[in-house]
């Protein structure tokens, strides 16, 4: 472990930490992402690291609490990681930015889409996927284009819930909409039972559920087990096999919003990259896959640029230079005024089989 003498010096080797829900509500897709993170890592490892320095991953269990987030962030901290990667959760990384800013230290690929995390610019937070607020808009678009007139929105009730939220409402007005129910439920218990009637009786033809993991699961498999056919939609932090498993036969159909390109399409240079490094070591490439393995070549990346000495602050200003980056087939850019990262967009549906197909 990195002494936290170490903090703003030279690294002998790299050390990144990761604080995530590892347990609890959205441990299959933290478990995907941090694979396809650790997946290039790998090969970087394999090939010498970065400038003759191994790259190590330090993660530890919040279990999606915010609380312990928080604890977690500043225990990597005090050990001296050049850097936070891939923490996953709105109120989460909220949480966690304070910490940023006092310790001077780079937040890089939170699995989070929150429009508060982009606007405004934190100096040392870097976003790479796109936003929730787009993939909601995006979602209700495509609705109204296959004809679906009445919607209806479930969220959590919490700040990465009204953040979407504001997404898929700012979609249902561009197409002249307003959505036909609009329930909430709590983050740490949820509870469909008295929700479900309520908007049922609205008739709705499709339902936009934002939430995460278990929760998502929990609400789709009661409205259908109290006979709704609606069309069911969800947002790409539920983008990983575990979370189709978890659906189990009542998958099929789902639409899933994604924020990177089909993991199937080759002929994107990225996706061909992370496809071989998951068949070699023997890992399914989904979605969240290729985020955590994408996040963790835009990481790399950053301290190639940060010199052979690379410190916290080196780092910062390495990403910030980063403008015009190709990570393979997709552009990413920063700037010291904006820190989004890419701003890519599709969806998804489950097939037969229980996989996502575009």
């Amino acid at each position: 472990m990195v002494a936290a003498s170490l903090a703003g010096a030279a690294h002998a080797q790299l050390t990144v930490g990761q604080t995530a829900g590892i347990s609890g509500a959205v441990a299959s897709s933290v478990g995907e992402a941090t694979k396809g993170a650790r997946l290039y890592f790998d090969i970087v490892n394999a090939a010498g690291g970065v400038n003759g320095q191994k790259i190590t991953l330090v993660s530890l269990d919040d279990k999606f609490d915010p609380k312990l987030a928080v604890a977690n962030a500043k225990t990597l901290i005090d050990q001296g990681v050049i850097a936070l990667f891939l923490n996953r959760g709105t109120p989460h990384t909220q949480a966690v930015m304070p910490l940023l800013s006092e310790y001077k230290v780079p937040l890089v690929g939170p699995s989070t889409g929150a429009m508060v995390l982009h606007k405004p610019v934190h100096p040392w937070l870097f976003n790479v996927r796109a936003t929730y607020q787009r993939e909601a808009e995006r979602s209700i678009e495509h609705l109204s284009l296959i004809g679906i007139e009445r919607i209806a929105l479930v969220q959590v009730d919490d700040s990465f819930g009204e953040d979407a939220a504001a997404g898929a409402l700012s979609g249902l007005a561009k197409v002249n909409k307003t959505a036909v129910a609009h329930e909430k439920y709590d983050r740490a218990k949820p509870d469909f039972a008295p929700l479900i009637p309520r908007l049922l009786a609205r008739q709705p033809q499709a339902i936009v559920f934002i939430g995460s993991g278990t929760a998502v699961v929990q609400g789709m498999k009661a409205v259908r087990a109290a006979g709704s056919t609606a069309q069911l939609v969800t947002l790409s932090n539920n983008a990983s096999a575990g979370f189709i498993k978890d659906l189990g036969d009542i998958a099929y159909g789902v639409i899933v919003s994604q924020v990177f390109p089909y993991e199937r399409s080759i002929a994107k240079p990225i996706i061909k990259e992370a496809s071989e490094a998951a068949q070699k070591a023997g890992v399914e490439l989904t979605p969240t896959v290729v985020e955590g393995f994408v996040s963790a070549k835009v990481l790399v990346e950053g301290l190639k640029r940060a010199g052979p000495k690379p410190t916290r602050e080196s780092l910062r200003k390495a990403l910030e230079g980063m403008s015009h980056y190709d990570v393979g087939g997709i552009e990413l850019g920063y700037s010291p005024t904006d820190h989004t990262g890419l701003e890519y967009v599709d969806l998804s549906i489950i097939d037969h089989s229980g996989k996502f197909r575009r």
